[in-house]
């Protein structure tokens, strides 16, 4: 018997400070979670927050306002005044400024179906920063050659009435904005003007 009586003599251990060392340590462990997180989404690893996120710029030209300094156009040369004509914009009319590039050469091809031909000669204009039409320059190769493409499936019915010749500015505007689109990411252009149109 006394053997049982040392047993229930001896001091019996307190239940629940296990627990509370597993509590307080699941409590750490959360915060430590929480403050990897947190210098993570801080450091830009997740979350695209931080230096690593890419912003988009929009760099295609814009339009420019008569007036307005165009950063793209050339530099005037002496006794000519200001190269985007700023200071000969009318007061009147669309509040944005149009320059113009004139093609150099004829474009000249037979018409589909048909034994006619046509030769026309061309300026595009647009509202848009100088940009535009030194991407006209730099592509002109590229730009001739789909504009043949285009003369040379044109009816010959399309380029007799007003009607039709309307469309098919409107169709060689696309073209050139194609071209440009293909090459720089944006067109610009915003019409094509005849300087000569003939058929034979």
């Amino acid at each position: 018997m006394s053997d049982k009586a040392d047993k229930e003599e001896k001091p019996k251990k307190k239940k629940g400070g296990g627990m509370m060392i597993k509590v307080v340590g699941a409590i750490a462990l959360l915060g430590a979670g929480a403050g990897g997180v947190f210098g993570l989404v801080a450091a830009g690893v997740i979350g695209g927050g931080g230096p690593h996120e890419v912003i988009k710029v929009d760099n295609n030209p814009k339009l420019i306002r008569k007036g307005e300094e165009d950063p793209f156009a050339p530099a005037a040369k002496e006794g000519e005044g200001e190269a985007g004509g700023a200071d000969t914009d009318g007061d009147g009319g669309s509040e944005f400024r149009t320059i113009y590039y004139n093609f150099p050469d004829d474009f000249t091809s037979n018409l589909r179906d048909s034994d006619a031909l046509l030769q026309v000669n061309i300026s595009a204009s647009t509202r848009r920063d100088y940009r535009v039409v030194l991407w006209m320059k730099k592509h002109e190769l590229a730009i001739r050659s789909a504009l043949l493409i285009a003369i040379a499936d044109t009816p010959e019915e399309e380029v007799v009435s007003p009607e039709g010749k309307a469309r098919f500015q409107k169709r060689m505007t696309d073209t050139i904005n194609k071209v440009l689109t293909e090459n720089e990411g944006f067109g610009g252009v915003e019409n094509v003007y005849f300087k000569s149109f003939i058929v034979q």
